[in-house]
């Protein structure tokens, strides 16, 4: 990843992160106000998942900087339990959402296909540094921020859906339940594919 992509997923992931916890002083009601029935009936998971979710953001987002993992493995190590804990909580959350997802069957798959995703990715990189193989760990440690970058993705083609089309939340979830991370999984594998040999990766920091 060069600086410039580097520096442009981790302002966006900030500005969602923090866009996002705008809930908690302006209440859930008015921040998240097309949320209405997952807040009045599922409000513990909601908080659980939105809350959560900032977090991974804004922990994954150092886990890729060269010049912290080197000059500074303590910062990497705490902010990377932190992420993996913020997943998981992120996850469950996001799974009860899931499974009453209001536009049905599609967006059912698709959310809950997510949240699986996003706990075995996590979990895998978990399973392979604890053994060592920490270029495995940090290819799966890609593909699970790229299933934490959705919550980014998600709103970028939520505000185009809805100003560029017309749709409702109902409506455009048919389609994020699956664009918001599937474009995000490929290309997590074919940044992936750059690194192995023969390949040239600039990483940020270098």
């Amino acid at each position: 990843m060069t600086k410039t992509a580097y520096i442009t997923v981790a302002v966006l992931s900030i500005l969602i992160a923090l866009t996002t916890l705008r809930a908690l002083p302006l209440g859930l009601g008015q921040a998240f106000f097309d949320m209405a029935d997952h807040i009045q009936q599922r409000k513990i998971f909601f908080l659980m998942h939105i809350i959560a979710a900032s977090i991974a953001l804004l922990c994954g987002v150092p886990q890729f900087a060269k010049n912290i993992r080197q000059q500074y493995p303590q910062i990497h190590r705490w902010t990377g339990r932190v992420y993996v804990i913020a997943v998981m909580v992120g996850a469950l959350g996001g799974m009860s959402l899931a499974l009453n997802a209001i536009a049905g069957t599609i967006a059912i798959w698709g959310f809950t296909l997510l949240s699986l995703l996003w706990v075995i990715t996590t979990g895998m990189a978990i399973w392979h540094v604890r053994a060592g193989r920490i270029s495995l760990h940090r290819d799966w440690m890609i593909r699970s921020f790229a299933l934490t970058f959705a919550a980014v993705t998600l709103r970028l083609q939520l505000g185009g859906l809805v100003f560029g089309t017309g749709m409702d939340y109902e409506q455009a979830s048919l389609i994020l339940a699956w664009s918001c991370w599937v474009p995000n999984l490929i290309f997590a594998e074919w940044w992936i594919a750059q690194k192995r040999p023969g390949k040239l990766l600039v990483s940020p920091g270098a």
